[in-house]
């Protein structure tokens, strides 16, 4: 079982996104120890997309390798490759402005390429990926959610209708909102999600135990 995990803050892993994704790695590599673990950090670490890149998206698939070896047609198929072998992916990210930060909004650039991992059809994007569960730890300063919401949430929908477009449908969030409102009420945050956590993966293995075979 291959576990991805992409780590999108530019704080890496003193973010509090990494600490809540941690987490649910850790959930997993419960459920089965001897999975491997392929940690990805983004934040800050992916260039702009080239030319190149772009021109490529209007040729034929066969002739990308063949005209654009290198640059970010390269880093992009090694990316999808990372990602076609996961069985489970595991993303943090911190919410920038209401939705992803750019880190997370350039990897998708990367990953989501048309022709490779969805195709355009009469009744629009079909995906190309198989689907798998997906686990998204958010961290954000003030709130989105629940009843003291006080600001909007893009991300969540975005990541949904993006992800959706290659094939990948089985998303589930984890949020530790209010970390700029004061140390009680990071520490109350933290408590509430981490104990949601361990309701929804008690259930969730028990769920998952054939999911977890075909996947060693």
């Amino acid at each position: 079982m291959k576990i991805l995990h992409l780590i999108c803050s530019p704080r890496g892993q003193a973010s509090e996104s990494y600490r809540l994704s941690q987490t649910i790695v850790g959930h997993l590599l419960n459920s089965e120890p001897t999975a491997t673990v392929v940690t990805r950090p983004i934040g800050g670490a992916l260039v702009d997309l080239d030319k190149n890149y772009a021109t490529a998206l209007g040729a034929t698939e066969r002739s990308f390798a063949e005209l654009f070896p290198e640059g970010s047609m390269s880093r992009s198929e090694e990316l999808i490759q990372e990602l076609e072998s996961a069985d489970f992916v595991v993303i943090a990210t911190p919410m920038h402005n209401s939705t992803v930060p750019a880190a997370l909004k350039m990897w998708i650039d990367h990953v989501v390429r048309v022709r490779r991992t969805f195709h355009v059809t009469a009744e629009g994007k079909a995906g190309a990926q198989r689907d798998r569960p997906v686990f998204v730890a958010v961290s954000s300063g003030g709130r989105f959610s629940g009843e003291r919401t006080h600001q909007p949430d893009f991300l969540t929908p975005y990541l949904k209708a993006i992800l959706g477009s290659i094939g990948l449908h089985d998303l589930t969030f984890f949020s530790v909102e209010g970390s700029a409102l004061g140390p009680d009420a990071l520490v109350e945050a933290r408590t509430k999600t981490d104990q949601e956590m361990q309701r929804f993966f008690l259930r969730f293995m028990r769920n998952s135990t054939a999911l977890f075979q075909r996947a060693v």
